[in-house]
């Protein structure tokens, strides 16, 4: 398979900065800056939003799509959610808000749809929201703006995260699905960072664009498994994704740059068989963060607010195997783990409420809303 072109404009300078976070001592509750008090409790929760009312909108993965009411911790499902793919790591994803919510109405919901045979792959839709007096509402108007391709075999890595940058842009993490090799594929958008415009079409200033095709939603290539994006305070964005054996990664996205997946990683592949480092391979973007052991990142946010001292600016992940809120400190292009908070669970999401508090969804079933508050 021939190998697109690399811009090679930051690819070695992005390698020079690394840090490598080894097992980090996970700090008790005891010793936590906040406490954490449950709000809600759901089924396989995945993804949340706030509407500018406080109240939430939450993902559920078998496909239920909750408005949430966080004072009293009621929930009223949404009607007209399209079918998901349930299954693996498959099913309902994530939820955003058009920039112009406010006027437009238009809710953006990323899912695991079917195919033809036993093939699999995410979407994307955008519709408007109407809600009731009761809290209970529907998705109306509902369209499909964006498909992964081609549609694949088994039920993992969608990735399927959403973000509106400053831009005004949509921005979809479009996972390899477990393949590998489509990461290196400008035929297919597996294992891409995607941009469009908010109706789906696409931008003419891609980087790809001139190549037609997918080729033309790319702005990154070489990802593996892109679970949390996130844009900082100087409009850089920044994307993690776990790694296979070994290697999450936590990368500062340059336009146009190919980020090595499979050809390189700082882990190794589940069955032993070693993959090159980045080092060795310095063309390729390398991580900001490497983790070894993994964390297992899900979901992102760059903290902006005052509510935690210390923390504005700061990126917070989520921990799955890990089972930690996981406190990341910037430094321009730069990055580091500062702190590790032991949570006792599976953490899916992260989110920042509009009042400056934090919010996390515990993964897997009875999955509790939490919000976190300072000491």
């Amino acid at each position: 398979m021939a190998r697109p072109v690399h811009l090679l404009l930051g690819g070695i300078a992005l390698g020079l900065a690394s840090f490598t976070a080894q097992a980090a001592d996970a700090l008790p509750k005891a010793q936590w800056p906040f406490t954490a008090e449950p709000r809600a409790t759901l089924d396989e929760p995945w993804a949340m939003t706030f509407l500018p009312d406080g109240t939430l909108l939450v993902t559920e993965k078998r496909g239920v799509l909750k408005h949430v009411d966080p004072k009293t911790g009621k929930s009223h499902d949404i009607a007209g959610v399209p079918e998901v793919a349930y299954g693996g790591q498959g099913g309902f994803g994530d939820v955003i808000l058009h920039p112009d919510f406010a006027s437009n109405r238009y809710v953006y919901i990323s899912y695991a749809e079917a195919g033809d045979g036993d093939t699999r792959g995410a979407a994307v839709a955008r519709a408007k929201l109407q809600l009731d007096e009761g809290g209970s509402g529907a998705l109306t108007e509902l369209s499909v703006i964006w498909q992964q391709t081609p549609k694949v075999s088994g039920a993992g890595h969608y990735g399927h995260r959403l973000a509106f940058g400053p831009d005004g842009k949509l921005w979809i993490t479009s996972s390899e699905r477990q393949k590998f090799t489509p990461a290196q594929d400008m035929k297919s958008n597996l294992g891409k960072l995607v941009r469009l415009n908010d109706d789906g079409s696409l931008p003419t200033d891609n980087p790809f664009a001139d190549q037609g095709g997918v080729a033309a939603q790319v702005w990154s290539l070489g990802h593996r498994n892109m679970l949390g994006l996130a844009f900082d305070a100087n409009d850089k964005l920044w994307v993690h994704e776990m790694g296979p054996a070994g290697g999450d990664e936590l990368n500062l996205i340059v336009r146009g740059e190919n980020y090595g997946y499979p050809e390189v990683s700082n882990g190794d592949h589940y069955g032993g068989k070693p993959i090159p480092d980045h080092d060795t391979r310095p063309e390729f973007a390398a991580p900001k963060i490497t983790w070894n052991p993994v964390i297992s990142p899900a979901g992102f946010v760059i903290y902006q607010g005052e509510r935690f001292p210390g923390w504005n600016g700061a990126g917070l992940i989520g921990g799955l195997s890990s089972q930690a809120l996981v406190r990341v400190a910037f430094d321009g292009d730069d990055a580091r783990e500062a702190a590790r908070y032991d949570m006792g669970a599976r953490i899916r999401e992260v989110e920042q409420g509009p009042d400056g508090s934090i919010w996390l969804l515990e993964d897997g079933a009875d999955g509790r809303l939490l919000e976190l508050l300072p000491k």
